[in-house]
């Protein structure tokens, strides 16, 4: 049996089911059709592997999502715990909220606070830990303003950083293949990007001219087919900039003749999205046809929509898909992805929808659509049994993976909404280690990496970024966090 939740943005109640569904398998066994699968491990390492899907209103979830749950807080050390087991009460899975967490954004850079670990407000009202490096700033230089094929090399042409615990080494990406080994796994999301962005205009009221030109970034689709929606001022240079929501019962006219109505903020409290009602059209084609990849002002111009895609991206029946790139896999091509295969590294395909990131407030992230295959939870479950590392191909997919694990560590069959945030307290389940973009000093993915790799190890990491001048964001360079070489396996 399978516990599915849907998310009700309509009532804001996450509403259980059951449901029959393919169990994965328990971590101890290594044969075929253990835990109830029925089949061997089906899922293939390279591109044939990414055959996964999202499947749309289905989710296995639990009430206590994770340690962020309203009244709870687990007290366990996480200074520098390096690579962290998840605390066996905090149970993963969809938020239980319904509507999406309530974000608080972290102190401004070099605003006194006290540094990574700093408690603030996190979110629905427990304190939680912000992900802030005191002091720190990323000069504009550093950012990665085209991609690296622009830059005079292909896709793979930018720099490793690589950490295990606090020693840290510099390699090319392409020597990604060295550094894994035999029987290890890599958990890549094959969410396609969508050229997300529209242009629209603000209803003017009758005999008082045009109105507002705005842009419209298509997040996330709610059950109840409605949209959360961001509404962005343009600047001539084609960026954006961040602009409040609503007020309720704003219409937009947008390019085709189509609009939309704002209803309500999805988060309580909100301004940034809001629910939106799409009329006069199917929003995917009119994403395929007046959409544009979302950009942000650090870029230099607009990129088309194949600079957004992944080797591993692979088209939803549904038309979903990602309104930003997971971009850690961007610089991956199908040689590299040959030649991991060829080592005996194998790759594990899950599909997590990713929404708008809070490219200025940074606040964590609202629930989003996932789905872990059966296939790919055989594959996790049985790699760990047999001393395989788990290596996360982006927070999406570490985000995916936590939210489909038990507290017993195993993985199981999941699909459908998940408001997991994975921190310090909560710790990681399955995940071992996690190749990752470099992000901001304020961004709440900070949370993710040191709940993998433990805090010590995280600031000495993004010294040496900063010191020998790794390019941020999207088109930048990587980050490959990996347990310390002790040769020994954190225990649940």
């Amino acid at each position: 049996m399978r516990e599915a939740t849907t998310w009700r943005p309509d009532t804001g109640a996450a509403v259980r089911s059951r449901r029959i569904g393919v169990s994965g398998a328990r971590a101890g066994a290594a044969e075929a059709g253990a835990g109830g699968t029925g089949q061997g491990p089906t899922a293939q390492a390279g591109p044939e592997a990414v055959s996964a899907s999202a499947s749309a209103g289905r989710a296995r979830s639990d009430a206590r999502a994770s340690a962020v749950e309203v009244g709870t807080r687990p007290q366990a050390d996480s200074t520098d715990a390096g690579s962290r087991r998840a605390t066996p009460d905090a149970e993963t899975g969809a938020g239980g909220t319904g509507r999406g967490l309530s974000p608080q954004a972290g102190p401004e850079v070099g605003s006194g606070c006290a540094g990574l670990g700093q408690v603030v407000a996190g979110v629905d009202g427990v304190g939680g830990v912000a992900g802030v490096f005191c002091g720190v700033r990323v000069p504009e230089g550093l950012a990665a303003r085209v991609p690296a094929e622009e830059r005079g090399g292909g896709r793979d042409d930018v720099r490793l950083l690589v950490s295990r615990g606090t020693e840290v080494s510099h390699h090319a990406f392409r020597e990604l293949a060295g550094l894994l080994r035999a029987g290890d796994v890599l958990v890549v999301n094959t969410s396609a990007t969508l050229p997300a962005a529209v242009d629209g205009r603000v209803e003017a009221a009758a005999g008082s001219g045009g109105g507002e030109r705005l842009v419209v970034h298509f997040s996330t689709r709610g059950d109840d087919r409605r949209w959360a929606v961001e509404l962005r001022s343009p600047l001539e240079t084609g960026a954006t900039l961040p602009r409040r929501g609503g007020p309720a019962g704003t219409v937009m006219r947008l390019a085709g003749g189509g609009g939309l109505v704002l209803e309500e903020p999805v988060g309580p409290g909100g301004e940034r999205l809001w629910w939106a009602r799409v009329f006069g059209g199917d929003v995917a084609a009119l994403l395929q046809r007046y959409g544009r990849p979302i950009r942000y002002g650090y870029t230099e111009r607009d990129q088309p929509l194949a600079a957004y895609q992944t080797v591993f991206a692979l088209p939803s029946a549904d038309g979903g898909g990602s309104a930003e790139m997971p971009s850690a896999g961007r610089p991956f091509t199908a040689a590299m992805v040959a030649e991991l295969v060829s080592r005996g590294v194998q790759f594990a395909p899950l599909t997590l929808h990713t929404g708008v990131a809070s490219a200025e407030a940074h606040e964590p992230p609202y629930p989003e659509r996932f789905e872990v295959p059966a296939a790919t939870a055989w594959l996790v479950n049985a790699a760990r049994a047999a001393g395989g590392r788990i290596v996360a191909v982006g927070t999406t997919a570490v985000r995916a993976l936590e939210s489909a694990a038990g507290p017993d560590g195993v993985v199981r069959e999941a699909a459908g909404w998940t408001g997991l945030v994975v921190t310090p307290e909560r710790g990681v389940r399955v995940v071992d280690g996690l190749l990752t973009g470099l992000h901001e000093p304020q961004a709440s993915h900070l949370l993710m990496l040191e709940a993998v790799a433990g805090r010590a190890a995280l600031r000495r990491g993004y010294a040496e970024a900063l010191r020998h001048r790794y390019l941020w964001h999207e088109f930048g360079d990587v980050h490959l966090l990996l347990p310390e070489q002790t040769g020994k396996r954190c225990s649940l």
